[in-house]
Parts: C-alpha cells; structure tokens; sequence
C-alpha cells in the first residue's frame, strides 16, 4: 500500500453538496479531510492509504472523482536524506 494525497475541489455553490455527499458515501472519509471551505478556498485534502492511484480515487464519492488530484506522496528519514545526498 502507497499513500496518496488527494485534493478535492468544489464550486462555492456546490460546497454543501460536495460535503453531504462525502458524508452520505463514507462518514470515516470525511473525517480524515481537510477542507479550506471556511477560508473561501473550496477545497479538502486527505491523505489515504491505497494500492494505486485510482484505488485512491475509487475512494471518493462518484461525482468529486473526475475533479479531484491524486498525488503518491512519502516520508524521508534522515537517514534517506544522507543517502540521497551521497547518490
């Protein structure tokens, strides 16, 4: 399992929308989004645990999927970065 970034966009108008179907499709979804709604930037991110990047996006509710991002995203330790830097 990877884990990917996920950046979900909505319109102003469709704020609530966007929201209530998160919440309808997955309670536990929503609960690990950010959202940058109350900022004016209507938006949520989470990061998710899946096996590919359309496995991340199968995440989503159906109609958020066709507008979201999806990024792998990793960790470094010290101890990648000492070796990076050797490379």
């Amino acid at each position: 399992m990877a884990k990917y970034l996920i950046e979900s966009p909505h319109t102003n108008q469709g704020c609530l929308e966007a929201l209530d179907e998160m919440l309808v499709n997955d309670p536990k979804l929503l609960a690990k989004f950010n959202w940058g709604c109350s900022a004016g930037y209507h938006t949520g991110w989470a990061i998710v645990e899946a096996e590919n990047e359309a496995g991340a996006r199968a995440i989503l509710p159906i109609s958020l999927r066709s507008q979201a991002r999806i990024f792998v995203v990793d960790e470094f330790t010290p101890e990648d970065i000492r070796l990076k830097h050797q490379k």
